[in-house]
């Protein structure tokens, strides 16, 4: 199957199944990535009290957590969380915001990757590369550098914590460890407005709600999302009108448009 069909059947599932995504995530972002993830044809919810995560993820089909707005309390909410959705069967998707940028961050990172199973990693080069080992910059929450070798760190972290590891950025990297896609869709007007991250890691979690198939599910959340980029970057005149144009665009995404505009091919 062409990778535009792929991606076009499976935003089709998304629609039809309408799943439940809970996250645990960036008080920045929580109206934005909720909007995408009603967008996108899936339902949101933002549940951080430790004592009801627990319930809302059994009601859910995937968890996004995301680290870009830390405390104590809500790194335990997270393992809770996220220790139920292994338990269900339930995929998990990290979003390490700003680790590295300080110790709490990373720590709160390592924590949750020693505690809970991830079913997919998703940041910037400098946040994946961190985690690889391989070294990188950050500045705030803002990546300022990254690795020399996107593929292979992509590779490298599958392999480290036996998850799908996805590097966003001019093109994305999306590896299992063995197989790495590569997805040249998107627009550096991403780069211009907040939560553009946070809402990728949200349309990730809802392709993984339908699908057992990891890779395909994250390197075809990137493809959608990048189409509807390039869309909305044409029709805005800035940062305010092209986050209002991103969500149209996704919302209007046809399987007609993902099939012909889809730029997904495996990375060496």
């Amino acid at each position: 199957m062409r990778p535009g069909d792929r991606c076009a059947r499976l935003l089709s599932d998304v629609r039809r199944a309408r799943p439940l995504v809970h996250h645990i995530t960036n008080w920045v972002v929580t109206n934005v990535t909720a909007n995408i993830t009603l967008a996108v044809g899936a339902s949101p919810v933002m549940a951080h009290a430790i004592e009801e995560v627990a319930d809302m993820v059994g009601c859910a089909d995937a968890l996004v957590l995301n680290t870009g707005t830390l405390t104590l309390e809500t790194v335990d909410a997270m393992i809770v969380a996220g220790r139920q959705a292994n338990a269900l069967g339930i995929p998990v998707i990290l979003d390490p915001v700003g680790v590295g940028a300080t110790p709490l961050r990373t720590s709160s990172v390592e924590r949750i990757l020693d505690e809970v199973r991830i079913a997919i990693v998703k940041g910037n080069p400098a946040e994946i590369g961190i985690l690889g080992g391989a070294g990188g910059r950050i500045r705030g929450v803002d990546a300022r550098s990254g690795a020399d070798d996107p593929p292979g760190l992509a590779r490298n972290v599958a392999r480290m914590f036996g998850c799908i590891s996805a590097i966003t950025g001019k093109t994305d990297y999306v590896s299992d460890g063995h197989t790495t896609l590569k997805v040249d869709n998107g627009h550096e007007m991403l780069a211009r407005v907040t939560g553009t991250g946070c809402m990728a890691a949200s349309m990730i979690g809802a392709f993984a709600a339908v699908t057992k198939d990891r890779l395909w599910a994250t390197a075809g959340a990137l493809a959608c999302y990048g189409i509807a980029a390039e869309i909305a970057a044409g029709i805005s005149s800035g940062p305010g009108t092209f986050q209002a144009a991103l969500l149209d665009a996704v919302y209007n995404l046809t399987s007609e448009t993902i099939s012909e505009k889809t730029c997904i091919a495996e990375a060496r």
